[in-house]
């Protein structure tokens, strides 16, 4: 088996390493530069002098002497430094992984959502401080500023690196499985920038998934979840032209789609969906797997995707939810009637102004026939939007229903 690149085995020993020393010795943030350190280091020595038969343990030796030489140069905490110092250097466990203790505590229920998002990505995902601001379109100082008010929280809270019991472990494993779930959207479909899909950040959520559905394989929403990933990122090479320009879903290329990962997704979807009980990751999973097993849009079983909609709906009701069951119903019962169900969303204060509810509502409205009405709503959109790309297709969809337009309303 060929050996992964040295960058690749560093992503994936980061996060065990990190989460071995910060349940041995507390401290995380002394403990996450003491993994950098040693990770820079490896990626200084590595290269020529070959990686070492037991990696992690390397990392482990390096990051522990990094931590204890921080304990020294503190004079105040002489005490600790010492008592610190006299242990011995923790050795590497075979089987053993605290990724997902780790991820628990970046998803501490003190954190903000976008705090925890910084923080998983920079404690468990392996990636710089600048990375991630590149990722999210703000300033380096910002996001250092935001994943170090994180741990000034975490230190604030005293967190237990253990792993919560009963019903707090598993609203804690939901809040684990949101967060990757936001990194993963922030991937698929760039909130703001020129680019419309970022796949740096949706490998790595779906390669998180992975490390979570390794340790609980029995999880339904779990398997859910990196099914849900898998069969959307399969897409990702039709969803643009080579201009950068959005490919809307009933007219991609779907022989771009990535077969390997759609048959993983579909195995994963038929086995989440085996317990008694539903969750809105496996809902959602269900649904692309029923587009991912269309082999035209025309062939679409609509009635089913409707029907996944209106349970979801029920369960974790999300106005979001109910625009993508409007788009469904407009095509098992016309677009009227998706109209008429998008008009129940107005009130909504999450949608006042959001570019996928005026979009959705412009191409509704161009299906019916109200050209000047679907000119109007996808200039709005386009407005709204902070995607280039985005705004480009919903200025072009607009130009073209306005050469559709009776001459007397174009102006």
């Amino acid at each position: 088996m060929t050996e992964p690149p040295i960058e690749d085995l560093l992503r994936e020993l980061t996060p065990q390493v990190l989460g071995t020393l910060v349940r041995r010795h507390g401290r995380f943030e002394g403990c996450e530069d003491a993994v950098q350190e040693a990770v820079l280091a490896a990626a200084v020595q590595w290269p020529d002098g070959g990686v070492p038969d037991n990696p992690r343990g390397w990392l482990m030796t390096v990051a522990s002497r990094r931590l204890i030489d921080q304990l020294r140069s503190e004079h105040a905490r002489r005490e600790r430094e010492a008592a610190t110092a006299a242990e011995v250097l923790p050795e590497d466990v075979p089987g053993t992984d605290d990724t997902l203790d780790l991820l628990f505590l970046c998803c501490h229920p003190t954190l903000t959502a976008a705090s925890r998002t910084a923080l998983t990505l920079r404690a468990v995902g392996g990636l710089t401080t600048a990375e991630i601001a590149r990722a999210f379109l703000v300033p380096e100082a910002t996001m250092a500023a935001r994943i170090s008010r994180a741990k000034q929280r975490i230190k604030a809270a005293g967190s237990s690196f253990d792993l919560p019991d009963g019903a707090e472990r598993e609203e804690r494993l939901r809040v684990v499985l949101h967060v990757l779930y936001l990194i993963f959207n922030e991937g698929y479909s760039a909130s703001s920038g020129s680019e419309l899909y970022r796949a740096d950040l949706a490998r790595e959520a779906i390669r998180l998934v992975r490390m979570v559905h390794a340790q609980l394989p029995q999880d339904g929403e779990v398997a859910g979840l990196l099914a849900l990933m898998l069969l959307t990122h399969a897409r990702r090479e039709a969803r643009t032209t080579p201009a950068g320009d959005l490919v809307p879903l009933d007219e991609q290329d779907r022989t771009t789609w990535d077969r390997r990962l759609i048959d993983e997704g579909m195995q994963l979807v038929k086995a989440s969906l085996a317990p008694p009980t539903l969750g809105p990751y496996r809902l959602q999973a269900a649904i692309a797997a029923t587009h991912a097993a269309a082999d035209t849009a025309e062939e679409t079983d609509w009635p089913q995707v409707h029907a996944l909609y209106l349970i979801l709906e029920r369960i974790a009701p999300n106005p979001m939810v109910t625009l993508n069951r409007a788009i469904a119903l407009a095509e098992t019962e016309g677009p009227a009637a998706g109209l008429a169900l998008l008009s129940t969303l107005d009130g909504d204060e999450r949608m006042a102004g959001h570019h996928r509810l005026l979009s959705v509502r412009a191409h509704l409205l161009e299906q019916n026939g109200d050209t000047a009405g679907a000119y109007e709503h996808y200039r709005l959109a386009a407005k709204s939007t902070a995607s280039i790309a985005e705004q480009r297709y919903l200025e072009s969809r607009a130009g073209q229903v306005r050469t559709r337009m009776p001459p007397h309303s174009r102006d």
